[in-house]
C-alpha cells in the first residue's frame, strides 16, 4: 500500500511550523470531517450555482417566467463546475439546457404570461416517442462517455443526462409529469455528486428534491383548476 493521500493547510517540520499545507490522512477522519474539508474547498462558482439553482426551481414551481433567465445563469455556472469534476455529460447537458431554456423562455413569452400557458398532462402519443428517445439517448451517451472521455461514471452520467433532457422538454411544454422526472433524477444526482466530492451541489439537489415535490403539488393544483 502506498502513502495515504495528504491534504491540509500547514506542515510541521522538526518541531517548527513550515508555511504551507498541513498533512492529514484521509482515513484518520470520519465522513463528517471529510465533508467539512470538502465544503471549505468549495469555490465561488459552485456557491453561485447553488443559489441560482434553488431560486430557479422556486420560481418554476410558481409558474413564474423569470425562472428561465435565472436558469440560464445557473447553466452557465455549472458548465465550469462539472468540467472541473470530470462530469462531461452533465457539462454538455448544461449547453443543451441553455438552448432549451431560450426556447422555453420564448414559448412562455409568446403565451403573454405564465397563466396563459396552462399546465397539461403528458399525452400517450408524447410518451410513445419520448420514452424510447430517452432510452436511446441514455445508451448513446453511456457509450460516448465511456469510450471518448475520462468520465468515472459514464452509465449514471448518461442516464441522468437523458432523463434531464426529457424533463426539460416537459418543463418547456408545462407538462405536469416533468416534475416526476426531475424527482427521479434528483434521487440519483444526490449520491452521485456526493461520490464526486461536490458536497454543496449534492446539498443543492437535496433542496431541489424538496422543491420539486412542492412544484409537483402546485402544478397538480393548477392543472385541476384549469381542467
Amino acid at each position: 500500500m502506498g502513502e495515504p493521500k495528504v491534504h491540509g493547510i500547514g506542515t510541521r517540520v522538526n518541531g517548527g511550523l513550515k508555511l504551507g499545507p498541513m498533512p492529514y490522512r484521509t482515513q484518520d477522519f470520519g465522513l463528517l470531517r471529510h465533508v467539512q474539508y470538502s465544503l471549505l474547498q468549495t469555490n465561488l462558482t459552485e456557491v453561485l450555482g447553488f443559489l441560482t439553482g434553488a431560486l430557479n426551481v422556486w420560481l418554476l414551481a410558481r409558474e413564474n417566467i423569470w425562472n428561465w433567465p435565472v436558469a440560464l445563469a445557473n447553466n452557465a455556472l455549472y458548465v465550469a463546475v462539472f468540467l472541473s469534476s470530470g462530469l462531461y455529460g452533465d457539462a454538455g447537458l448544461q449547453g443543451v439546457y441553455i438552448v432549451l431554456g431560450i426556447y422555453g423562455w420564448v414559448k412562455w413569452l409568446r403565451a403573454g404570461n405564465s397563466d396563459a400557458m396552462r399546465v397539461t398532462r403528458t399525452s400517450r402519443a408524447t410518451w410513445n416517442w419520448l420514452t424510447p428517445a430517452t432510452g436511446l439517448a441514455a445508451v448513446v451517451l453511456w457509450y460516448f462517455l465511456g469510450h471518448f472521455t475520462d468520465s468515472t461514471v459514464p452509465a449514471w452520467d448518461g442516464l441522468t443526462t437523458a432523463i434531464s433532457l426529457a424533463a426539460t422538454y416537459g418543463q418547456c411544454k408545462k407538462l405536469l409529469e416533468c416534475w416526476w422526472l426531475w424527482i427521479f433524477v434528483d434521487l440519483i444526482y444526490i449520491p452521485l455528486y456526493a461520490y464526486k466530492g461536490l458536497w454543496l451541489t449534492a446539498a443543492l439537489y437535496l433542496v431541489f428534491l424538496v422543491l420539486c415535490i412542492q412544484g409537483l403539488r402546485q402544478w397538480q393544483n393548477s392543472w385541476k383548476r384549469s381542467a
